[in-house]
């Protein structure tokens, strides 16, 4: 979906993660029922993995984004394929925040969940604050349901639930009554209950509805007589929020007319991001896009969405394995295709040989690393940053490679562009480290205007590059820019061009094997001063107070830390804030920056990996914080840990 702003942009007032405020209030022209406005809401869909609730989210979202709310989105997917119906690892959800201003996270806590069964309600309500709304579909409330979760009594009649408003709703009586005219089994009727439960919810916040109903169509196409008896349930759900006595009150969250630069929006995945932005990178450098890739979560979408965009001289392959899809993905570089491999850390580990061979070939290749937990199959559904010394270090040898990290799912977009720069310009491998919390998780994204892209324009050469003692001129496959130390790039075919490739030492300038020790040394160091020299933007720092602590990050960590920010510096608490998108090589300043402050902390979602790295470059006493437990920050969390920095 997308949207329409013209308004400039503004500052957010440092509310990200904190309660919805009552923005005001009134009565509905010709109706009983009070609409009440809020500047946020966030609201969690809960069910069985089988129930839709990513599906029923999605469509909330799209529709919130076609309103013109900044929104940001946290799915959170089982890990097991189909764990057992109503069980605790089965629970599938899916929050969503939404706001009339700037926004940074899925949000700490939800205001509302919507609980499609008792091992949803259990296994989500230890993140609900009191006083919140939960939305509980009372049919799957039987005894055997609630014994399988560990409910002695049903939680609804014992009054563990008095600190909150409940609103018991029979879902799925409602829905089956509600498709009744329709030629459906009872099963059959009862899989549209996500529908009727976004009825409700699009109600009680004033959310369009034409977007979901083309959608349901279009889906359906193939089945008409489903995609009926969805949007049935679907107006079902909202004429029920319209007439019962249950729901009084409904929500408007205006549109964030002055959260977002001029220009046209929609609301894109880090995933779809990483995808536009590798094709917009081939249209740019006018190279075909070659996806070397082996399913594996969470970065299978990529090679779901490159496989649709043929038209664009994009070409994809499913290879049989990881070392296959690296392999495949480095030929074509040879040939002189972008080239482009996807995995996860495990997978990785599993190409890390092939990388070694692209930083010795010298030959410009993308990986791209969506973390998950590890070690070894880990938590394949769950988000962490462990990769970093993978990365940094994961190959034989002295292997330098290029490191970059978006920090939002909308940056994956410009991250994967100057991934792309760099590896074209100086020739070598590059890893992007994004993260399950970024790849699955949504926001508003511009949609930038060609001339904005950047050029990446690639000369191949196309003659001799040396001219021997004797007169000759000859072609130096290693023979190099002076000023980015890259080496020329060789299509074969082409005449007189012809080399040598292979992971065996080149000998400087000629490319042929060399077992020399003084070059192979040369070689290793200048590998080493081509990765140090790459030319990356100075860090910024943001420090309106003149602040004696610093929070320094990376990744996905910049929604929770900047919204960690917002709340302290609205405190009267000064703190300064850095983030890294380079982390190999840093940018040149950083050293003189971390100098700078009397405190350095580093939030990570891993055990240090990061602070280890400044440490050792920099000598500089730098803090950690840490959270393994595949779930990202909480705002809340960090802004208490960064108050005790400040205050120690």
């Amino acid at each position: 979906m997308t949207s329409q702003v013209s308004s400039p942009a503004e500052q957010a007032d440092g509310t990200d993660g904190t309660d919805a405020a009552v923005v005001g209030e009134q009565r509905k022209p010709g109706g009983t029922k009070d609409v009440r406005r809020l500047d946020r809401v966030i609201i969690r869909f809960a069910g069985d993995s089988g129930d839709g609730m990513q599906l029923t989210g999605d469509r909330f979202t799209s529709e919130t984004a076609s309103f013109g709310n900044d929104l940001s989105t946290l799915p959170n997917f089982p890990a097991e394929i189909r764990a057992p119906a109503g069980t605790l690892p089965g629970v599938s959800s899916f929050q969503l925040h939404f706001a009339d201003h700037d926004i940074l996270t899925p949000g700490d806590a939800p205001n509302v969940l919507v609980a499609m069964n008792p091992a949803a309600l259990k296994a989500n309500i230890g993140d609900v604050p009191r006083g919140a709304e939960i939305i509980v579909n009372t049919d799957e409330f039987t005894r055997r349901a609630m014994q399988k979760v560990g409910y002695a009594a049903s939680p609804l009649e014992d009054g563990s639930l008095d600190g909150y408003q409940i609103h018991p709703v029979p879902l799925t009586t409602l829905t089956v009554e509600a498709l009744k005219d329709f030629d459906l089994t009872r099963k059959e009727a009862e899989r549209s209950k996500n529908m009727f439960a976004l009825g409700l919810l699009s109600w009680m916040y004033h959310r369009p509805t034409e977007g979901t109903e083309k959608f349901l169509k279009s889906k359906f196409a193939k089945k008409p007589d489903i995609a009926a008896a969805n949007i049935a349930a679907f107006r079902a759900g909202w004429n029920f929020g319209e007439t019962t006595e249950d729901f009084a009150v409904s929500y408007e969250v205006a549109p964030a007319a002055k959260a977002f630069p001029v220009g046209t929006y929609r609301n894109i995945s880090g995933n779809l991001a990483l995808s536009y932005g590798l094709v917009s990178a081939s249209r740019q450098a006018d190279l075909p896009l070659f996806l070397g890739s082996y399913p594996i979560t969470p970065a299978s979408d990529i090679l779901h969405e490159l496989s649709k965009h043929k038209n664009f001289g994009v070409r994809t392959f499913q290879a049989e394995d990881e070392i296959a899809g690296i392999g495949a993905a480095l030929g074509a570089a040879f040939g002189g295709s972008l080239a482009v491999t996807t995995t996860s850390g495990p997978g990785v580990a599993l190409k890390s040989e092939t990388i070694g061979l692209a930083v010795s070939l010298e030959l410009p290749l993308l990986v791209i690393d969506i973390q998950r937990g590890g070690p070894s199959t880990g938590l394949p559904t769950k988000t962490e940053q462990a990769d970093l010394l993978q990365a940094m270090f994961g190959r034989n040898g002295e292997a330098p490679v290029p490191i970059v990290a978006p920090r939002t799912p909308a940056d994956c977009f410009d991250a994967v562009l100057e991934a792309a720069r760099i590896a074209l310009t100086y020739r070598t491998p590059v890893m992007l480290l994004s993260d399950g919390y970024l790849a699955n998780g949504s926001e508003p994204w511009r949609i930038p205007e060609l001339e904005e892209l950047p050029d990446l324009t690639v000369r191949f050469a196309q003659g001799p590059n040396h001219t021997l003692e004797d007169g000759s001129e000859v072609f130096w496959p290693y023979k190099r820019d002076p000023r980015t130390l890259a080496r020329p790039w060789a299509v074969p075919g082409t005449p007189g061009l012809e080399h040598r490739i292979g992971g065996i030492e080149k000998q400087d300038g000629t490319g042929n094997i060399s077992y020399d020790p003084a070059n192979h040394d040369f070689m290793v160091r200048t590998r080493q001063a081509k990765i140090d020299g790459i030319d990356v933007p100075d860090v910024e720092v943001d420090d309106p107070h003149g602040a004696r602590t610093l929070v320094l990050g990376w990744g996905s960590t910049y929604g929770p830390i900047t919204a960690a920010v917002r709340r302290l510096r609205a405190a009267g608490e000064p703190i300064a804030q850095a983030h890294l998108r380079h982390l190999n090589p840093f940018p040149k300043n950083l050293g003189a920056v971390l100098k700078a402050y009397e405190k350095v902390v580093i939030p990570e979602m891993n055990l240090g990996q990061l602070a280890t790295l400044i440490r050792a470059r920099y000598l500089v006493d730098a803090h950690s914080y840490n959270q393994v437990n595949g779930m990202p920050f909480k705002a809340e969390q960090l802004a208490s840990a960064l108050k005790e920095a400040i205050d120690g």
